[in-house]
């Protein structure tokens, strides 16, 4: 008998910040593929479960299994009548090649469900202070990647475009990034914000403009992973810096392995 494959997002580090269903996913399984960002509270938690846990992880230049191996595993699992997770950091859906796992699972007809995760591209703005919408400012929003997929982007057009540009897996490629948005005339003097480990407690804020940004990052040692968010809305930070300072030192809405335990239990 066929098993069934979940595509779980984990959201974007936070423990507190993964679903209810992804939980109830969680509970159900008999094996997760988890990937490199899903945080050390989650793990501990499957662990504590009993989960056959499989380490997948990619990062650029290090992959422990390749994406067609990844694809193979997941079928070959379900094949054997198992209830597997597939649970990436974020959202399985944006940038995460949620996408190429359910077309090879329906192509072998594996059957699937997809449990949306949270969105580093949004949250991890918004624990910084960065709304990455406003009415006052831009009234678009880009979501890119900062892997080789930017070949195909329209650079001219992204430059001249009057919206918030959030930048995924972008630490390594920035210095091109910002190059050639200058280059196909975005404004130089144009906030930029860089948010390493963005919603943990290791969160470090870098901010900028297009024109001194690689400079500042690099003294500042910056690493992934981190959101890069570029455009007027970064404006705001300033505005609520201490404010966001105050809630990211505040415990009322903590949420570690006791309280994710408690709750998959009631699930």
């Amino acid at each position: 008998m066929s098993g069934k494959v979940f595509i779980v997002g984990a959201g974007p580090g936070d423990p507190g910040l993964i679903t209810v269903k992804a939980l109830k996913a969680l509970k159900l399984a008999d094996v997760v593929l988890v990937d490199e960002l899903v945080s050390e509270e989650i793990l501990e938690l499957l662990k504590e479960l009993g989960k056959e846990i499989i380490d997948v992880g990619k990062r650029s230049g290090r992959h422990k299994k390749t994406q067609e191996e990844i694809n193979e595993l997941l079928v070959k699992l379900a094949k054997e009548g198992k209830k597997v997770v597939r649970l990436k950091g974020g959202d399985p859906f944006v940038f995460g090649r949620g996408g190429e796992e359910i077309e090879f699972l329906a192509e072998n007809g594996i059957e699937f469900e997809v449990v949306p995760g949270i969105s580093s591209s949004t949250a991890v703005p918004a624990y910084a202070g960065i709304p990455v919408t406003h009415r006052k400012y831009d009234p678009a929003l880009v979501i890119i990647t900062g892997r080789q997929e930017r070949e195909r982007l329209n650079w001219e057009a992204l430059a001249k475009l009057n919206s918030t540009i959030v930048i995924l897996m972008g630490v390594g490629t920035l210095e091109e990034n910002v190059r050639k948005l200058i280059e196909f005339g975005k404004d130089p003097e144009t906030p930029v914000a860089i948010i390493q480990n963005g919603t943990t407690e290791e969160q470090k804020v870098v901010v900028g403009k297009l024109e001194n940004i690689v400079e500042k990052a690099e003294k500042e040692g910056v690493k992934p992973p981190a959101v890069i968010v570029i455009g007027g809305v970064v404006e705001i930070l300033k505005k609520v810096e201490n404010f966001i300072k105050n809630v990211k030192s505040s415990e009322e809405l903590s949420v570690g392995k006791k309280e994710l335990f408690n709750l998959i239990s009631q699930l």
